[in-house]
């Protein structure tokens, strides 16, 4: 049975196409969703101010807001889907939030979208979905997504 689906974004058409999927496998399974976003900080910015969490102080510029901005986009067309999300904004590389995401919420299924995994750089830097394939906790469903 699956009862918890984790899926990725970086806010592109390709990766809403893997976000809706998702969603729809979640809505008609009455399994939960959980949206990761990865973003990698700002180096050298910092943020001064009374009660600034120093955990995310350093990257309160942009980074967080933008990914917190488009997690909040996501959460809410998912909503209109009947499915309520969970969303996890992660410093870092793509796979290994997704992966570490599913490992903390032991999730059944991570559904990504394809592209990446055509070019023939990926063979010599890897690709999201190639890594996530190799190296998740549990099963991946791979959306065409071109």
């Amino acid at each position: 049975m699956i009862a918890s689906i984790v899926v990725g974004s970086d806010g592109s058409d390709t990766a809403a196409v893997a976000v809706r999927a998702a969603a729809e496998l979640a809505q008609s399974l009455g399994a939960r969703l959980h949206v990761v976003s990865a973003y990698r900080p700002l180096s050298g910015v910092r943020v001064a101010g009374a009660g600034a969490d120093p955990e995310r102080a350093e990257w309160a510029v942009s980074p967080t807001i933008e990914v917190d901005a488009m997690l909040a986009e996501i959460g809410a067309t998912v909503r209109t889907m009947g499915v309520q999300p969970e969303c996890h904004a992660r410093t870092g590389d793509p796979a290994e939030a997704i992966i570490d995401v599913a490992e903390e919420e032991q999730a059944d299924l991570i559904v990504v979208g394809s592209k990446g995994m055509h070019s023939s750089r990926r063979f010599l830097l890897g690709s999201v979905p190639d890594n996530i394939s190799h190296h998740a906790p549990c099963s991946v469903l791979i959306v065409r997504t071109d």
